[in-house]
């Protein structure tokens, strides 16, 4: 297993604002404020940020690939452009009504990252906003984290879990960082 540090985060809630329409173009992706810097503090810590994110919108054909590069581009110029770096990014375009390993509450991109980039997941911290990011963390057996922001008052409704929760991403990395 590589000594590297490496942290999985959700985008869409934990880095920016969500939608229940979707974030459908780049002019819709929002910075969560002090996300950005959270990434940066991260970055300067020495850690590989893999984003994990589902993105049922493309499959249902409310965002096209070629938008979803382009928000990804965005959100990755506007990371670099404050001193971060995101090692990777893995997404699962599927519905919930598709056959998928892959789809978060699932860990199936979770193992994916460790596999391809040989990394210990229970020694990683996965932040999300949402039950399934928790659910899929612990299936994982990742060390999950929640925010408050997104959805996280779905995970404050019924924290079964007994999961950590933060008002941002920057306080989840101020507590990251701190261990």
């Amino acid at each position: 297993m590589s000594s590297q540090k490496f942290i999985i985060l959700d985008r869409d809630g934990v880095i920016n604002y969500d939608s229940s329409e979707y974030i459908k173009n780049p002019d819709e992706w929002k910075p969560i404020p002090h996300s950005i810097e959270a990434i940066r503090i991260l970055t300067d810590n020495g850690f590989n940020i893999i984003v994990i994110t589902n993105q049922s919108g493309i499959n249902r054909g409310i965002i096209s690939y070629e938008a979803f590069t382009e928000i990804n581009i965005k959100m990755l110029n506007t990371i670099n452009k404050a001193g971060g770096t995101i090692h990777s990014i893995l997404y699962c375009p599927h519905t919930p009504d598709e056959p998928s390993t892959m789809r978060k509450p699932l860990s199936g991109m979770f193992t994916e990252a460790s596999s391809r980039f040989n990394f210990n997941l229970k020694k990683t911290y996965a932040i999300g906003d949402s039950p399934r990011d928790i659910e899929a963390a612990n299936s994982a057996n990742c060390i999950p984290l929640a925010v408050r922001t997104g959805n996280g008052e779905q995970i404050l409704k019924d924290n079964k879990h007994k999961v950590k929760i933060f008002d941002d991403l920057k306080c989840a990395v101020d507590f990251v960082i701190s261990k």
